[in-house]
């Protein structure tokens, strides 16, 4: 199933990666939940933005149960990537707003200096 093999590491670092990996598992099932269900679209970019953090928790998780350097290198790409994508989709939020709002309550949140 979803058991992570630990190459010739103690019995409780196999137990708890297999414990991580669960709820790593389970906490992917609700972001999809969300993704689907999210009642705004804000919602589903923050969902979105999890998915992206638990793709990087379960290649931190491999590179342990492994001990192969290699999954921390794809994590940090990863976690790159996703900060842009985070970023990106931010500022698609901001601007969708922004043209849903009419032209007279667009300078009402601006500061006077």
């Amino acid at each position: 199933m979803l058991e992570v093999i630990v190459e010739g590491r103690s019995p409780l670092l196999a137990l708890a990666a297999n414990i991580a990996s669960w709820l790593l598992l389970l906490a992917l099932g609700l972001c999809f939940y969300r993704l689907a269900r999210g009642p705004s679209l804000a919602d589903r970019v923050v969902a979105l933005d999890v998915l992206n953090i638990l793709a990087v928790a379960y290649c931190a998780l491999l590179a342990i149960a492994s001990g192969r350097a290699v999954y921390l290198d794809a994590a940090i790409a990863l976690a790159l990537v996703a900060f842009l994508v985070t970023v990106a989709f931010a500022h698609f939020v901001e601007r969708s707003v922004l043209r849903e709002q009419p032209e007279t309550d667009r300078g009402k949140n601006d500061v006077d200096h």
